[in-house]
This record gives C-alpha cells, structure tokens and sequence, in this order.
C-alpha cells in the first residue's frame, strides 16, 4: 500500500528537511546538509504518494544517512 503524501513529509521533517517554496499543490523541501537535492512533493495529503516520490524520498534519507556516517568521527 502507497504511502500518504502526509507521511512523506512527516519522514522529511523528522530528519531535518523543510519547506521552503509552496506553489499550488508543490512543496519543495530542502535539508541544509544536502541543497544540492531538494525535494519537490506534488499532492494534497490526504493522497496517495506515487511511486518516484516514495523512491525520491527514500534515495535522500539514504544519502543523509551515508553523509552522516562519513562525518562520524573514528
């Protein structure tokens, strides 16, 4: 089952992104450690996400995520 375009933005917000542009029913959201990739979520949020958003949304939490481990120090 899809997710909600409401939990995609709960996931992004949890993790530090935010939304810095809204035009109609497209948000773009941004993360400060990663702006070379923001995020535009089209939808209200009660729909059902399609798939390249969940996909979109699921590739920046891993790249945060590696970013983050290569930050770690040893």
């Amino acid at each position: 089952m899809p997710k909600k375009i409401r939990e995609l933005k709960a996931m992004l917000r949890r993790v530090g992104f935010s939304c810095v542009r809204i035009r109609g029913s497209h948000e773009r959201w941004v993360h400060p450690e990663l702006p070379e990739l923001p995020i535009t979520l089209a939808g209200k949020d009660g729909k059902d996400a399609k798939p390249y958003l969940e996909k979109l949304v699921d590739d920046a939490l891993q790249q945060l995520e590696n970013k983050e481990q290569e930050d770690e120090p040893i």
